[in-house]
């Protein structure tokens, strides 16, 4: 089969720091999505699911978290060749520096990837949001005879100036190319796409971030040390030397970049109709099973959310907002377009009680409280009384405990928010 000549190499990306404070003490791709995934599991499911089962994660910053994640999830036969392993950046006699962009990430790695068989070389983003049939792009790649594709997705004018955008021939092979052009630049760059994209006025190809490289193309290519980002100098530089495909995909896609785009992203999972589904059985996101309890209800008003295992929740109201895995929510609270990313552990019963003789919040989010408009990272400890109401009115901002960004307030992990906090 195809895909047992496929090496998946997933990008862990930078620093994140347009994802800070999620990203103050884990990396990218270890960032909780829906309430009980990290992000790096949606390339790892889609893998999985195209029978794809050779993978290695590239990472640099605070990868700990990803470790052990990676480690506790995806165990595989002992009598199988697969696996997903953590690649960091590590010095080495010939090279003394970090990563220096997404090709240098690979370069760097060539060493380890080539102590393996493969003919092509998948190479991800672990930052983005989509579901996604590998193999009918290997397909593609391979019938064509491309020496390198990329998966792209139709786009409106107006989103066309934030992608690198491609230009096709009659045969989908890519033409031209230019990064993140101006609206004034725009005529002239609209592809063929289908009657549904048109219908939506989508015209423009954008790349995804997505590629298949031939094995050798790809050796040869990193062997020049010049040449240190795919998208803004490998595929520029290639379109006129190699042949290079274009694979248009038209499914559900996002780049978690930044704050509000995360935001969006975990919020509209409320939708009665979300575009990326979570309860398709065959495209399921796999990850760290958990030995938790049925999440615990009380008196709550439940409207367009998700609640993951293990909450316990004697709020008065919870509206649109995603309420992540050992989530404590205290009584008539009202949490609003929230996403609670929840808690690593129980405090017990004694230490709860203590907690409220000495006044000291505990984790989740007390009594009588009002949030709106926020994410609540990991082991947050919100007191009673407290009103957090996030929204375009406010400033962006970063304090000790919380972050605003975009008119969205993010609770750093560990904060404790005192009783009576006010923020609006």
């Amino acid at each position: 089969m195809i895909n047992k000549k496929v090496l998946a190499i997933i990008l862990g990306g930078g620093q994140g720091s347009r994802l800070f404070p999620l990203t103050e003490k884990r990396s990218k791709p270890a960032v909780s999505i829906a309430g009980k995934y990290r992000l790096v599991d949606i390339p790892i499911s889609n893998c999985i699911h195209c029978d794809i089962k050779r993978m290695f994660v590239l990472t640099q910053f605070n990868s700990a978290s990803l470790n052990r994640h990676i480690k506790n999830t995806y165990v595989f036969s002992s009598f199988s060749n697969a696996f997903v392993d953590i690649l960091a950046a590590e010095q080495t006699p010939d090279n003394k520096t970090w990563y220096q962009g997404t090709a240098d990430a690979v370069r760097q790695s060539m060493h380890h990837l080539l102590n393996h068989e493969f003919e092509y070389a998948m190479i991800l983003s672990g930052d983005q949001l989509y579901q996604m049939d590998f193999n009918d792009m290997l397909n593609s790649h391979i019938n064509k005879g491309a020496e390198i594709s990329i998966a792209t997705l139709p786009v409106t004018a107006k989103e066309a100036t934030s992608f690198g955008i491609l230009k096709t021939d009659d045969d989908s092979f890519i033409s031209s190319f230019v990064e993140k052009p101006s609206s004034d630049k725009l005529p002239g760059w609209e592809s063929e796409v289908s009657e549904e994209m048109k219908n939506e006025n989508r015209h423009y190809l954008a790349s995804m971030g997505i590629y298949i490289f031939n094995k050798q193309l790809l050796i040869d290519l990193m062997s020049n040390p010049d040449t240190i980002d795919f998208g803004k100098e490998i595929i520029p530089q290639s379109i006129h030397k190699n042949k290079v495909l274009a694979y248009q995909y038209e499914g559900y896609w996002t780049d978690i970049g930044n704050v509000s785009a995360f935001f969006d992203a975990n919020i509209s999972l409320t939708d009665d109709v979300p575009q990326f589904d979570l309860f398709n059985g065959s495209k399921n996101i796999l990850t760290r099973p958990r030995i938790l309890p049925p999440s615990k209800i009380s008196g709550t008003l439940l409207n367009k959310s998700m609640i993951a295992e293990g909450c316990i929740i004697n709020a008065k109201k919870i509206e649109r907002s995603v309420i992540g895995i050992r989530s404590r929510i205290g009584n008539n609270t009202i949490i609003k377009n929230t996403y609670m990313i929840g808690s690593n552990s129980y405090q017990d019963i004694d230490e709860l009680k203590t907690n409220t003789i000495d006044g000291i919040p505990s984790y989740g989010v007390g009594d009588n409280c009002y949030i709106n408009n926020a994410i609540i990272d990991k082991d947050v400890c919100i007191g009673n009384n407290v009103h957090i109401d996030g929204g375009s009115h406010l400033k962006d901002t970063e304090q000790d405990d919380y972050v605003i960004k975009d008119g969205v307030v993010v609770i750093k992990s560990k904060s404790v928010i005192p009783d009576d906090f006010r923020l609006e």
